[in-house]
């Protein structure tokens, strides 16, 4: 029941089909890629067009390939990210969106793919203000990357509790797998509450954390199995935050602004956060572009610990979660 790959991520996407150009030089025509797009073209989404998920396996060239557990877009083809886009509504509000194009064999287009930053609706239009080729990547890792929330306790080698904001590269910090592990990144940024940038709040005793827990939609939690409760067939899962989310004691917490905060060790690590075991970042093509240059050029392409990938093959397949008592199996399975 794994996904079989540590660096897949599933983002929701509309297709070219569903958004469409009702104003300026390209009315009528489908939102294509970068080098075909107008600015100031107003763009609106077709009536009741709800997103897919695609599911994108990171490659060493930057590109993607789609993953076997898509709901979109065919298993195995190439996706190359095209530009960041930026729309803005009637009333003003900023809607950022990145393009992804996907090629057939012989590299010809065969589906053009909008992953925006925050919800879309029908009836609206998006009026075409910004086309970036230079900080697509660079976004698309800023919701690769997983993050703790500003006041979230990571256990230190002492015991102690630290807010993940006062942590300093350097710091000793207590791992599952490794002991005593040393700091040697600390990452931040802050950004609206909204979409694919809206932290999953998992409520104080949910799986047994001392506190709320607050990480990004992807962050993926450590569970232990005393007990096989999902049917999995092994005994360590990683379970994606966003998967838990039953509108009681998992919610999407939108709304306002939040700070980020990404945790870099020498090699992928499952960390303690708020009392329960949680993953710090993994280094691959699709969050290598927060790094500052100078340490990703020291880091080399192939990064040991990371591109290794330790805790591959410890993925819970999203089918098995797709239950409202879920978060309350795991807690269950693991026995405390």
């Amino acid at each position: 029941m794994s996904t079989g790959s540590l660096s897949s991520q599933s983002v929701p996407v509309f297709v070219a089909d569903q958004f469409r150009a009702t104003d300026g030089a390209n009315m009528g025509d489908l939102l294509s890629f970068a080098s075909e797009l107008i600015l100031d073209d107003v763009y609106e989404l077709e009536f009741g067009a709800e997103p897919a998920r695609l599911s994108l396996i990171a490659r060493d060239d930057a590109s993607f390939s789609i993953g076997l557990d898509t709901k979109i877009g065919t298993p195995g083809a190439v996706v190359h990210l095209d530009s960041a886009l930026t729309f803005m509504s009637p009333d003003s509000s900023i809607n950022d969106a990145l393009l992804l194009v996907e090629v057939d064999e012989l590299g010809d287009v065969a589906q053009v793919y909008l992953l925006p930053f925050t919800a879309l609706v029908s009836n609206v239009e998006y009026r075409l203000v910004g086309i970036d080729h230079e900080t697509a990547h660079t976004k698309f890792a800023q919701v690769a990357c997983v993050s703790f929330t500003r006041g979230t306790h990571i256990t230190l080698a002492s015991g102690a509790q630290c807010p993940v904001e006062d942590l300093k590269i350097g710091d000793r910090i207590l791992t599952r797998d490794d002991g005593v592990q040393t700091l040697r990144w600390i990452g931040s940024s802050t950004t609206r509450a909204v979409g694919e940038f809206a932290p999953i709040r998992i409520a104080a005793g949910t799986l047994n954390n001392s506190e709320d827990l607050l990480v990004s939609p992807d962050h993926r939690l450590f569970i232990y199995q005393r007990t096989d409760e999902l049917g999995a067939g092994r005994a360590e899962l990683l379970v994606k935050a966003r998967h838990l989310v039953n509108g009681t004691t998992v919610k999407v917490s939108e709304g306002g602004f939040v700070d980020y905060f990404q945790l870099l060790f020498d090699s992928h690590q499952i960390i303690y956060a708020e009392g329960i075991a949680a993953e710090s970042m993994l280094i691959d093509s699709r969050t290598r572009p927060v790094l500052p240059h100078d340490l990703s050029e020291r880091l080399g392409r192939h990064v040991p610990g990371h591109s290794d990938l330790p805790h591959a093959g410890l993925d819970v397949n999203e089918g098995l979660l797709k239950r409202p008592d879920a978060a309350d199996l795991l807690k269950k399975a693991s026995g405390r």
